[in-house]
């Protein structure tokens, strides 16, 4: 099938998106080291200095580049297309993590990386069309129906158990924990993001949309939720390996994305089984992907204590490899020398 002049452009801003934002979470973790170094402090135990470091605001600039970018294409191409194309990122960050940050991405990671990318491109592939949006007072009134509220009240839930509960305890052993708080809020942001975006296409069009509150109540639900994700993300990507946390993120950010989606736009209503089906066996393959993931972090993990402590028992090994996340951190700390 030939692609139009508007879908090439598309395509073309959705490769360079996946390549800035890939790129940026390279610099932005280069940005946090360098800042542990000044301050002593790591972002992933409460500190800031990050925020006075001009190499992470590079990074932040960078990933602000390729989202845009990756807006603007989907003013070009449609979702199918643009959307996998975003998988990308994982690999430009999985290189770049190897060749500038020293990270090893063993063989078993590389295929649970592939997974998760097979997985969701599945997901996006039987995804439905979008249904037309003619006004953000229409928007709002999916957005209070009753499925969605739930949605929204136990993401909510989730992240102030996994904040205030789980973080303090789990957060430097179990990547899940900060990828969840960033992936639940963006599901939430990406939904505020295409409410809002409607309102200023509309407006655009000569239908002025900013006369209504809901559109400012959008935007600021969008500054929350970003925030939120960009503090969180900041901790992961300075506590757990670049080239785990990037899939896994990406991962979960898309399923829930979809989820919510699903819920607040009705998009699987008049769908056939088949598609059903297959969006639900790449939520499979993308659990799998992820499982993979982390076995392949635990194998290394294992390896490398083993290698300094032969003589320590297997129980004493497991206390080492779990007790308050020192060994990832020692990796990590061991990559920057």
């Amino acid at each position: 099938m030939g692609f139009s002049r508007d879908n090439v452009c598309g395509i073309g801003l959705a490769l360079l998106s996946s390549a800035f934002i890939g790129a940026s979470f390279i610099i932005k973790k280069k940005g946090l080291r360098r800042a542990a170094a000044v301050s002593g402090v790591r972002a992933g135990v409460g500190g800031y200095s990050y925020l006075l470091e001009p190499l992470w605001w590079f990074g932040m600039v960078t990933m602000i580049v390729g989202e845009i970018a990756n807006f603007v294409a989907y003013a070009f191409a449609p979702a199918v297309l643009v959307t996998p194309l975003g998988a990308l990122s994982i690999i430009v960050s999985a290189i770049l993590a190897h060749i500038v940050l020293k990270e090893k991405l063993h063989l078993l990671g590389i295929l649970g990386c592939v997974m998760c990318i097979a997985g969701s491109v599945i997901i996006v592939i039987h995804a439905p069309q979008e249904r037309p949006i003619s006004s953000v007072k229409e928007v709002w009134y999916m957005a209070t129906q009753t499925a969605f509220l739930a949605y929204v009240g136990s993401v909510l839930i989730l992240v102030f158990i996994l904040v205030f509960y789980l973080a303090p305890e789990y957060a430097h052993t179990n990547v899940l924990i900060y990828t969840g708080i960033c992936s639940l809020m963006g599901s939430l942001s990406v939904m505020s993001v295409k409410a809002l975006g409607t309102s200023l296409k509309l407006t655009f069009e000569g239908k002025n949309q900013l006369i209504y509150p809901e559109t400012w109540f959008f935007m600021f639900v969008v500054a929350v939720c970003v925030v939120t994700q960009m503090n969180y993300l900041n901790k992961a990507l300075d506590t757990f390996n670049t080239a785990v946390v990037s899939p896994i993120y990406y991962v979960m950010f898309t399923s829930l994305t979809i989820v919510a989606s699903v819920i607040m736009f009705k998009d699987w209503d008049g769908q056939n089984v088949g598609n059903i089906a297959s969006a639900i066996c790449g939520f499979v393959v993308v659990l799998s992907g992820t499982i993979l993931l982390h076995v392949t972090k635990d194998m290394e993990r294992s390896s490398s204590v083993r290698g300094s402590y032969t003589s320590l028992s297997p129980s004493l090994l497991a206390q080492l490899c779990s007790a308050n996340g020192e060994p990832s951190k020692h990796e990590d700390e061991g990559s920057e020398a």
